[in-house]
């Protein structure tokens, strides 16, 4: 069954990036599957002088009824901590595998080469927090990131508290209530089914993060 985006909330017009149907990801679940596939996202934003400011983190992504929050933390001493206290507003964007495609493997390839892509736009209002939260977030984090293993030295409830008692101060956690969301996943769904079986096959032999584009396209075949 396909869960529709628009059960997040109403992020129908939304229109930031590259306005083609046929590329857009409607299905909720592959959205959020993407997400949790490729956590390291660009966070940006402006401060109160209009400077642009960007900061590239891991974050862990959370479901509330139908609203979708993506969570993280961050250095205080960075101009982007403080921008985003000036202006909460930011814009984050989560990117997968990307690749050339060239048109000489189309079956009419009389056309101009392009470029096959995964990405999703997300914008809305960052909060921080610190606290009992940030813990609460720390462990999380550390734990999703750890596959679960409890054992692990490096997760929150085992580093020493000395190195906690001082990392902690310097980190704020932050979470981001998504308002308005698009994506565009481009895999060449506009291609017939020659070109298409064809593109698969050339990023398969380039390997890379070509290979995984050649999976995502699979799978929409399958």
């Amino acid at each position: 069954m396909t869960h529709s985006i628009n059960n997040f909330r109403n992020y129908s017009n939304f229109k930031a990036m590259y306005d083609i149907p046929i590329y857009k990801e409607e299905d909720e679940k592959k959205i959020l599957q993407f997400l949790k596939e490729n956590p390291f996202v660009l966070i940006t934003g402006v401060d109160s002088k209009g400077k642009p400011v960007a900061a590239q983190i891991p974050i862990c992504i959370e479901k509330r009824g139908e609203e979708l929050y993506l969570l993280g933390h961050l250095m205080k001493a960075t101009d982007h901590y403080k921008a985003f206290i000036e202006n909460r507003n930011v814009l984050a964007v989560a990117t997968g595998a990307n690749g050339y495609v060239s048109a000489s493997w189309y079956s009419n390839s009389n056309k101009a080469s392009t470029w096959n892509y995964m990405s999703v736009h997300m914008q809305g209002t960052l909060t921080y927090f610190e606290g009992e939260q940030l813990i609460t977030l720390m462990r999380t984090f550390t734990l999703e990131h750890e596959a679960g293993k409890t054992t692990s030295p490096t997760i929150y409830d085992n580093l020493p508290e000395k190195y906690i008692n001082r990392l902690m101060p310097q980190i704020i956690g932050f979470e981001i209530k998504v308002e308005q969301l698009d994506t565009v996943f481009k895999l060449s769904q506009e291609l017939d089914k020659e070109s298409y079986s064809n593109v698969i096959h050339k990023l398969e032999e380039k390997g890379g993060t070509n290979a995984i584009l050649a999976s995502a396209m699979k799978k929409r075949i399958q």
